[in-house]
């Protein structure tokens, strides 16, 4: 579990930087960016693998939770309206 906890710690500034990237360039509703952010964390843990010698299964969690820390985990559940760009 540790080895999961410190591969999340150093993937999630690259995975809030992936994901305020996208919501600058697209314009999306602001109560999907927590699944996007949880998606890009997914796929970034699992292409980490020539940076480390963890299974995939670990790999997938650590992304998961990198990608659920940066934009906070209560944002899932919380009611937001409106776009991450002005139309």
């Amino acid at each position: 579990m540790e080895q999961v906890l410190m591969f999340a710690t150093i993937l999630m500034p690259t995975i809030t930087a992936v994901v305020e990237v996208i919501k600058r360039a697209f314009c999306l509703p602001k109560n999907v960016i927590p699944a996007i952010s949880l998606g890009v964390g997914l796929i970034i843990g699992g292409l980490a693998y020539p940076f480390t010698d963890m299974d995939l299964i670990l790999r997938l969690w650590a992304g998961g939770y990198a990608g659920l820390s940066g934009t906070g985990l209560f944002e899932l559940v919380k009611k937001r309206n409106g776009f991450t760009k002005e139309k």
